[in-house]
């Protein structure tokens, strides 16, 4: 005897798989078109990402260009040279903005204008934009500007943390720091910091010679420590 086919499942399968196709398009109906005007932005995005890099990379490109013509220019003596200085020291990049400042302030030290470089190098030092040993530099070259009218206590006070061996400044800040000692009266404290800077390797050759010489006329043998520590 044949067996009936089952068709009351066979008839639930086909309305539970259109009831799926149904609910398939329903939900494309509903949500495809959010989910293809969110790829279109997103490629939008994208693309003007792309769009802002590339021209945020040629107008670095043409700054880096217009700082090297300046400074041809001014090695070369050309009037004017130093003109676009002014838009560059407003650049919103740091390190350009930075860089035009520190060669206006230098170009005002040539002229012997200590005020106005220091006045530059104050801008630097308190750019938060700008890296610290940068900011650090400006800060020394703006107290050695003002040095000559600054109270050597002033001078310890900003310069102190500076003039520690393990400071990449330490040698242009721990003269400024000694010379300010000597300023106060304080050989006891001037005279190990000099030979600290004669013994350093790391302190530009010019500075530790400077500083040899000071801790000769302090009574310290620095020369012979420095000789001892070349030896070993």
């Amino acid at each position: 005897m044949a067996v009936t086919p089952n068709t009351d499942a066979a008839f639930l399968r086909e309305v539970d798989e259109e009831l799926r196709r149904d609910q398939l398009a329903g939900a494309w109906e509903r949500y495809g078109r959010l989910a293809i005007i969110a790829l279109v932005v997103a490629l939008a995005l994208f693309g003007g990402y792309l769009l802002w890099r590339n021209h945020e990379q040629s107008v670095s490109g043409a700054k880096a260009e217009t700082l090297q013509k300046v400074y041809d220019g001014i090695a070369a003596k050309t009037p004017g040279a130093d003109t676009p200085l002014a838009d560059l020291a407003t650049a919103g990049e740091p390190g350009y903005r930075a860089l035009a400042k520190f060669t206006q302030a230098d170009l005002l030290l040539q002229k012997n204008d200590l005020a106005g470089a220091a006045k530059i190098f104050a801008a630097i030092a308190a750019d938060t934009g700008v890296g610290q040993p940068f900011r650090d530099l400006a800060l020394i070259r703006q107290t050695s500007a003002e040095f000559d009218g600054l109270k050597p206590d002033v001078v310890v006070a900003r310069l102190r943390d500076l003039a520690r061996p393990e400071n990449p400044w330490f040698g242009s800040a721990g003269e400024l720091v000694a010379m300010a000692y000597l300023r106060m009266n304080k050989p006891d404290l001037a005279g190990p910091l000099f030979a600290q800077i004669a013994r350093n390797n790391d302190v530009p050759d010019t500075i530790r010679q400077r500083a040899v010489q000071m801790t000769g006329m302090l009574g310290i043998d620095a020369v012979d420590q420095v000789e001892d520590k070349k030896a070993k």
